[in-house]
């Protein structure tokens, strides 16, 4: 929330009010706003702030604020640009994370706003620049480094600046050149192609021409011969000398130290904990290559300048790199990397704020007469892919899978394991969905059986199908969903089943018609239910559910308080799918009879509180890799980088990523990633959960999906802007971008593929010989608590390695930044829809029903509102926004409704919340 005072900097009314960035520029000691239009130009004199606002998926927008410090810029702007970034902070409710900048050593974070790169500019920024006319055109070269996000620096125009190691543009006024060196990966490559495009259209209006020379190949062509020109004539690159970098220890350096009147005294501790961090005092988190400063609630705007201003004193006497970020948080917005370094920081427990919302959305829809029980969770009512397809379900048995017959398929144990397979129609044929479901009773050599066997069918179908592995209790509802009905009865029939509960005393709990039985049923609808035994005794229940108890011939019904008539509704159908002959004698809570507690073993506490389900956070995307350790060949590092503000084309051919979805994780694998089995991306995945980056207690029984590239299902498509014909491509990173570069999208249709496993046999080196440097995964959450902070090259206690990179843009080559224009309203969003007129008002954009389009009547903003006093009639209530006039639609959405409905559903409904729509 903002907090405007009378002492806020003119030039931060109304920041933060608006989604995407906004920048101002120290110019004369005041700050000035920078138009849009200059967002990119960032002049190394001068010093600059930045704040991004971003809404979350769930809850209120949230801001990052950051100050640029140019190489050339004088102690009294960077001073000021420091002071303004924690006023700004203070205006918006301190509830910012704010980063320093420095030139040349930027954040993964900050870079992945200013899609593909910043190019700094000599000089300082003035608000009315100077416009040069007549002036020869000046030859730039530029080296590039990052494989998701690009450090661009501009070199002196010599020989002697290139190396081997690095991608080099070399700009001149009639024609781009880059240059690989040998060392470097196919992804850098392809990145400082983007680049290229990005100077090609801004400098040279797309008036260029554009040339690749390769290091060490000079085999006669004329665009190389052009290129070593420039630079006096050919002449090899010298070798690069060893680095004299010394290896960082084993363990980050960690000091803690408290602020007082400017001075910095450490606390003496062997380990760090929360309860240290007193709320009326600052203190400093020194961690070697990255500083924290930790500011309490309770401290003043004062304490805290003095708290930052010491902390950049000690940098400057410790002589410590420029490229040490600094980090400063207020108490509760500490980042993930920043609680890594104390033991057991305790979970924040969230306010259910989208919960809430909901909830009095339907208290507002009762008001105007409305019968509304309750508004169903989207993801039970929109399954992502066709339920009406095929089933077939093996029970892992020894050593053989044996198919389940379809009559009895919706039926398994907890003490056995399953392969699923799901086919189901696609775009242009069948695809494929397998799981490996464990059960919570399940051995585990039948555990490995089930992935095992799950891989040696997948390999055995045609196509590219997605795998998954499920744990018992831990099913995604797209699992669910394909079954449409399912019970789940507790023991099993697999001889390691019955085998270990006897060699260990074990009673033998599988279901019994003639044993007492308790069932829960649960579910969205009839085509989405099931019935979960559960232990017989009175603690098994819960206010929020429906049981069905089995006592011998006969039966109960419980009904719970806090249940729906919907449960009441799967309750019945699912009585009769058990047995349906029994005669059940309905109880409901409260009202239960002596007999009923007896035969659950005596009355006992249960929960009796409404469950409510925690709101899902943003995705996070990760790449991740593994590399062997120079000290040890048999050991192997596994490193994870987050990449900010990701999009489609974050998922480069040469990697692994992971969409870390918090409820469910999906691992995706490149055409040229040099994983060779989807059994090593499911190793991979758990390996992942081990770490658990986010610090958000990940459970290891976490869903793990697999998903090959050009062959991902529209459950994962879902979290990004999808643009289909990016599949089709073939070709490495850089292949790829140079022939849409070069303006020859016909080469970029995909062949046929075989299945997947033939299309890894050769991806240790890419099609055109360059080997790809490492094998990398990924996975996300956007604006969590891990884009606060890079989490690079620091072991976990686990001892794995953390890093963390940036994204590239929405678009290949984007001219501006994807974030939205200052003038697009923080609103929360609904879903596309395609009306007829109905009677009355105005008819949107003169169409006529069937024309096309949406032919809708147009009220005022005012009648559609749900708390309007004066409604329109006659109008579908889901989708009040449509009604809306294009321009009405504009001043209130901040965007023109086509682009309205391209959004992800969560975020329509979140704007048509905020607007009073939904």
């Amino acid at each position: 929330m903002s907090v405007y005072g009378k002492d806020t900097d003119p030039a931060f009314q109304a920041a933060g009010t608006n989604l995407g960035l906004e920048i101002w520029c120290v110019e004369n000691l005041k700050l000035v706003s920078v138009p849009k239009s200059s967002h990119r130009k960032f002049y190394s004199g001068s010093a600059y702030v930045i704040l991004n606002t971003f809404l979350p998926k769930n809850g209120l927008p949230r801001h990052d604020i950051h100050y640029w410090l140019g190489n050339d810029s004088n102690k009294e702007d960077s001073a000021l640009a420091s002071d303004k970034a924690l006023e700004l902070d203070a205006a918006l409710g301190s509830c910012t994370v704010q980063y320093r900048e420095l030139q040349g050593h930027e954040t993964q974070k900050f870079l992945s706003y200013f899609k593909p790169c910043i190019i700094p500019i000599e000089g300082a920024y003035r608000t009315q620049q100077e416009r040069l006319n007549g002036e020869t055109y000046k030859v730039s070269l530029l080296a590039c480094k990052g494989d998701h996000v690009v450090h661009v620096k501009e070199v002196p125009f010599s020989r002697s600046s290139l190396n081997h190691n690095d991608v080099f543009i070399l700009d001149t006024a009639s024609k781009i050149f880059l240059f690989s060196g040998c060392n470097s990966s196919i992804q850098e490559r392809a990145k400082g192609l983007e680049v290229v495009q990005y100077i090609k259209e801004n400098k040279h209006q797309e008036k260029c021409e554009v040339a690749t020379v390769e290091d060490g190949k000079f085999v006669g062509d004329p665009e190389v011969g052009e290129f070593w020109s420039l630079f006096g004539g050919y002449a090899p690159i010298p070798q690069d000398p060893p680095s004299s970098v010394q290896e960082k220890p084993e363990t980050p350096f960690v000091k803690l130290s408290i602020s007082t009147q400017g001075k910095l005294c450490p606390c003496r501790t062997d380990s760090l904990n929360k309860e240290m961090l007193e709320t009326d005092k600052c203190y400093m988190l020194d961690c070697d290559s990255e500083i924290f400063v930790w500011m309490g609630k309770h401290t003043s705007v004062t304490e805290r300048k003095t708290s930052i201003s010491a902390t950049e004193d000690f940098l400057r006497n410790q002589g410590r790199s420029a490229g040490t970020h600094s980090v400063f948080i207020t108490e509760g917005l500490e980042t993930v990397k920043f609680r890594s370094y104390f033991d057991n920081w305790p979970q924040t427990v969230k306010i259910k704020l989208y919960e809430e919302g909901r909830e009095k959305v339907a208290a507002m829809f009762k008001q105007k007469g409305y019968e509304v029980k309750e508004l169903p969770d989207e993801e039970d009512i929109q399954p992502f892919i066709d339920c009406s397809g095929t089933l077939k379900v093996w029970r892992v048995d020894g050593d053989k899978l044996s198919l389940i017959p379809a009559s009895d398929q919706r039926k398994i144990f907890s003490g056995d394991c399953y392969v699923v397979q799901y086919t189901y129609p696609g775009k242009e044929k069948s695809d494929h969905l397998f799981y490996a479901w464990l059960g919570c009773q399940s051995v585990t050599e039948d555990q490995r059986d089930a992935i095992s066997r799950m891989n040696a069918l997948v390999d055995s179908t045609k196509g590219d199908p997605v795998l998954a592995q499920v744990m018992e209790n831990k099913e995604p509802s797209q699992f669910f969903s394909i079954f449409r009905t399912l019970i789940i009865y507790k023991g099993g029939r697999s001889a390691r089943y019955k085998n270990f509960i006897a060699e260990n005393g074990i009673a033998d709990e599988t279901y019994d018609e003639s044993k007492t039985a308790l069932f829960r049923v649960q579910g969205t609808s009839p085509n989405n239910m099931q019935a979960i035994q559960v232990d017989p005794v009175s603690r098994s229940l819960n206010s929020c559910y429906c049981y069905i108890l089995q006592t011998g011939a006969s039966a109960f019904t419980w009904i719970g308080n806090l249940s729906s008539t919907r449960d009441h509704d799967l309750l019945d159908r699912m009585l009769e799918l058990i047995h349906p002959t029994w005669q059940a004698v309905s109880v409901r809570e409260g009202s239960e009879s002596d007999t009923f507690w007896n035969v659950l073993g005596g009355k006992a506490e249960y929960p009796r509180a409404k469950e409510i389900k925690g709101h899902m956070e943003d995705p996070n995307l990760f790449m991740l890799s593994i590399t062997e350790d120079a000290s040890s060949e048999s050991v192997c590092i596994f490193q994870v980088k987050e990449i900010y503000n990701f999009t489609q084309d974050d998922l480069t051919t040469e990697d692994v990523l992971l969409l870390d979805c918090h409820d469910e994780i999906y691992v995706w694998i490149g055409c040229h990633s040099n994983i060779s089995s989807k059994q090593q991306a499911l190793t991979l995945g758990l390996k992942f959960l081990e770490t658990d980056v986010l610090v958000e207690g990940l459970s290891l029984e976490t869903p793990i999906y697999v998903v090959g590239e050009g062959h991902e299902p529209p459950f994962f498509t879902r979290f990004f802007e999808w643009d289909p014909s990016k599949s089709n491509m073939h070709g490495n990173s850089f292949e790829r971008k140079l022939a849409i570069l070069k303006g020859k999208p016909q080469q970029l249709e995909a062949p046929i593929r075989n299945t997947w496993k033939a299309n890894s046999r050769s991806r240790e080196t890419t099609p055109d010989g360059f080997r790809s440097k490492s094998m990398s995964s990924n996975g996300r959450r956007s604006a969590s608590p891990a884009s606060g902070g890079s989490l690079s090259n620091v072991k976990s206690p686990n001892n794995h390695i953390f890093s963390s990179s940036s994204a590239p843009t929405k678009k290949l080559f984007p001219k501006s930044s994807p974030y939205s224009s200052p003038g697009e309203s923080i609103v929360p969003a609904g879903s596309p829809v395609n009306l007829l007129d109905n009677t009355g008002g105005t008819k949107a954009n003169g169409s006529k029903p069937g024309e096309g389009g949406l032919n809708l009547l147009t009220y005022p903003y005012e009648q559609l509102k749900v708390v309007s006093l004066n409604p329109a009639a006659g109008i579908d209530i889901t989708k009040r926004e449509a009604y809306l006039s294009d321009e009405e639609f504009q001043v209130h959405f901040g965007m023109a409704k086509r682009d309205f409905y391209k959004l992800p559903k969560w975020k329509q409904n979140k704007q048509k919340m905020a607007l009073y729509l939904f």
